[in-house]
C-alpha cells in the first residue's frame, strides 16, 4: 500500500505530514521515511521548529497489521518492533522541538509518537489505547516514552486495560496532551500559533530545555534493542499465532 511522509518548510516550521490508507498505521516502510524525515529536518539550519501531523480523521492506528499478520518468524519480528524505537530515538534526539497535532484516535504506537514529542495539541475526538496484551505482546518497545510522559500507574492503566479508549480529557489530565480544543479548525489555529511563536525563540535554548526533557534517557538504544527482542519473541509465540490466526480467517 502507498505510504507517504511529506515536509514542507516555511518561516523556521517544518511540517511533516505521514499517511497510510488503513488509518495512518505504520509499516516499517513508514516508520523508516518518518525517522529519516525528522532527521533530515533536524539537521536542517533554516528549521527552528518541526510539526508532525497525520492526514485523515484517524492521527494513529499504531502497528500495521497486515504487517503483523505477514511476519513468518523471529528475526523478522524483531526488525519490525526495531523501527519503533529508531522513530523514537530520532524524535528524542532531534536539537528541536517536535509539536504533535493529534487531531483523531491513536493506538499502540501512535501513541508512542505523542509521548515522544515534546508537546501535542489534540482535539476532543483524539482518544487513545494500548491493544497490545489483548493481542498476546505488549508496549515493551514504546514502554519508556510513554512512562516518561504520563508516570507508570497511567501507563499501567492503559496496558493492563488494553480495550477500552481513554478520552482525551484523560490524556490531558495524564499529561500525554499539553493542550486540548474543540475541532480541527481550532487544531489547525493553535498549532500553528504555537510552532509560529517558538520559531522566533532562541534554537540554542530550546535544544538545552529539550536536553533537560530527556535528561537520564541515554541508553535508550539499549533498551529499544532488548525490548523489540522481547515483543518479537513473544509475537511469534503459540498464544499470539493463536490470536493472530482469528484475524487471517
Amino acid at each position: 500500500m502507498n505510504t507517504e511522509v511529506n515536509t514542507s518548510n516555511s518561516k523556521g516550521i517544518a511540517t511533516i505530514e505521514f499517511h497510510h490508507p488503513k488509518g495512518n498505521s505504520l509499516p516499517r516502510v513508514l516508520l523508516d521515511k518518518l525517522s529519516n524525515a525528522i532527521n533530515a529536518a533536524g539537521k536542517n539550519s533554516e528549521v527552528k521548529v518541526i510539526l508532525l501531523k497525520s492526514r485523515g480523521k484517524t492521527f494513529c492506528a499504531g502497528a500495521s497489521f497486515d504487517e503483523l499478520l505477514a511476519i513468518e518468524n523471529v528475526n523478522q519480528a524483531n526488525s519490525f518492533f526495531v523501527g519503533f524505537g529508531s522513530l523514537i530515538e530520532a524524535i528524542k534526539d532531534c536539537p528541536k522541538f517536535i509539536v504533535a497535532e493529534v487531531q483523531g484516535k491513536a493506538v499502540g504506537g501512535g501513541v508512542g509518537i505523542i509521548a515522544a514529542c515534546d508537546y501535542a495539541i489534540a482535539s476532543k475526538d483524539a482518544s487513545i489505547k494500548l491493544s497490545e496484551l489483548s493481542l498476546g505482546f505488549g508496549p515493551f518497545v514504546i514502554a519508556t516514552a510513554v512512562i516518561r510522559k504520563i508516570g507508570v500507574s497511567a501507563f499501567s492503566t492503559l496496558t493492563i486495560d488494553s480495550t477500552n479508549w481513554k478520552s482525551a480529557e484523560w490524556c490531558l489530565s495524564k499529561g500525554l496532551f499539553n493542550d486540548l480544543v474543540n475541532d480541527g479548525e481550532e487544531l489547525n489555529s493553535k498549532s500553528f500559533e504555537l510552532c509560529n511563536s517558538l520559531s522566533d525563540y532562541s534554537p540554542d535554548a530550546m535544544k538545552a530545555i529539550k536536553n533537560l526533557l530527556w535528561d537520564g534517557y541515554t541508553d535508550l538504544a539499549d533498551k529499544h534493542l532488548k525490548r523489540a527482542k522481547l515483543s518479537g519473541q513473544l509475537s511469534q509465540s503459540e498464544i499470539t499465532q493463536q490470536i493472530l490466526a482469528k484475524f487471517r480467517n
